[in-house]
């Protein structure tokens, strides 16, 4: 039965590459590294209850098993190639290991990206993904540049996730899709990562919330940074159903927008505006690094707003 169910998962995530010499069916996959590539390699677990509701759709957990890892890729500006999943299962489900595939599937496809191996096994649902790309030399994007004087930039827009988990428990979701979309089926911004390369000076995918990711930055970069909070980009359906103070609230600390924070010199950041507006998404600057430690949110008076969180921790209730 466990061979039936690998079966079902490469017939749906099928993708020919060149440089996967022996996919699945061995006890290991051989790839090649194109030559004056460097690999980048990530790997995230999702379980249900934790990383996504009970009940969601199986299709939804395939895509977003791979968007995570994808985000990963991107805010190193690595091009996705190859990718592994371990697949634990209650039972043998057939029909839910086909839309998990295909949910998979739909983001792999457009990529290229070509599920090389993995494993399926017996236990409570928990999807695991590792993820390979490849980056020139020297160009991967990392946390620890930033100066001070640089700006900070993010992505798309933030907190709708996070509004999108609370709007599941309405008694009718329905008005709440778009919000519920975008927690469901999070956008790795790849290409945005990749045109990064050679400007940012640092780079993160905002997983946990904003004030903790960036402050990652911060700390791998021995700088501070300053969030104005009504520069916080917010999509028009976050706005519609939440009063702004809840937006912003969303936006700084409710995680799994999987956008991508970045920084980059002052004088460039106008290229950058135009240049991620052409590849989809856009970005905006949201504040600057400064000397010292940590993240400060200010408000438009410059007063900086006390925060009861920033982000999310496994291991803290």
């Amino acid at each position: 039965m466990e061979f039936d169910l690998i079966d079902r998962i490469r017939r749906h995530t099928d993708v020919h590459r060149d440089d996967v010499l022996t996919g699945i069916g061995d006890d290991a996959a051989v790839v090649a590294v194109p030559a004056g590539r460097e690999l980048a390699i990530a790997v995230d677990t999702l379980v249900e209850g934790v990383h996504f509701p009970v009940g969601t759709a199986a299709a939804d957990i395939g895509w977003k098993a791979l968007a995570v890892n994808l985000s990963d890729l991107a805010a190193m500006g690595a091009t996705p190639a190859w990718a592994l999943l371990a697949l634990t299962l209650p039972d043998s489900d057939e029909a839910f290991v086909d839309e998990l595939a295909r949910g998979f599937a739909e983001l792999a496809t457009p990529l290229r990206l070509a599920l090389i191996g993995g494993d399926t096994t017996r236990g409570p649902l928990t999807v695991t993904v590792a993820v390979h790309g490849f980056t020139a030399p020297g160009e991967a994007l990392l946390r620890s540049g930033a100066r001070v004087g640089d700006v900070v930039m993010v992505t798309g827009t933030l907190g709708d996730a996070a509004a999108g988990l609370r709007c599941l428990a309405e008694a009718d979701a329905s008005p709440y899709v778009a919000l519920i979309e975008r927690l469901n089926r999070p956008t790795p911004r790849v290409a945005a990562g990749n045109g990064l390369r050679g400007i940012a000076t640092a780079c993160i995918d905002v997983s946990d919330g904003l004030v903790a990711d960036l402050g990652h930055i911060c700390k791998a970069s021995g700088v501070g940074a300053e969030i104005d909070a009504a520069m916080l980009p917010r999509s028009s359906a976050l706005l519609t159903h939440f009063e702004d103070a809840d937006t912003i609230d969303f936006a700084l600390s409710g995680g799994d927008d999987y956008e991508l924070c970045f920084t980059v010199p002052a004088d460039r950041a106008g290229e950058v505006s135009a240049n991620m507006a052409r590849l989809g998404g856009g970005a905006t600057r949201i504040g600057r690094i400064v000397e010292g430690k940590g993240v400060r949110v200010l408000n438009l008076d410059g007063s900086e707003i006390a925060l009861s969180r920033t982000g999310w921790n496994h291991f803290v209730a």
